[in-house]
């Protein structure tokens, strides 16, 4: 199981922490990441982060304003944003090989 948690309503430039707890498999052997869907798009991959934390990728257009990090002794992923911009807004999905939680909805607007 997968539940995301953090999102909200936040003014451009702001920031907010995603949080996704796991459950129900080895999450200290399992890479995660994060994607994302806003209205009438295509949902898409926006970080992810391997069982150790040692590699970090990111989509282009989050690289150096995310960070998604893990604690493998909470079961849990986060996903730090900052600087976030309108075009950030979706509603945004822990992943676990072919699961997904329910997502957690971003919204950026003044």
């Amino acid at each position: 199981q997968l539940v995301e948690s953090g999102g909200g309503l936040v003014q451009p430039g702001g920031s907010l922490r995603l949080s996704c707890a796991a459950s129900g498999f080895t999450f200290s052997s399992s890479g995660m990441s994060w994607y994302r869907q806003a209205p009438g798009k295509e949902r898409e991959f926006v970080a992810s982060i391997t069982n150790t934390g040692g590699t970090t990728n990111y989509a282009d257009s989050v690289k150096g304003r995310f960070t998604i990090s893990r604690d493998n002794n909470k079961n849990m992923v986060y996903l730090q944003m900052n600087s976030l911009k309108p075009e950030d807004t979706a509603v945004y999905y822990c992943k676990w090989s072919l699961y997904r939680g329910q997502g957690t909805q971003v919204t950026v607007s003044s």
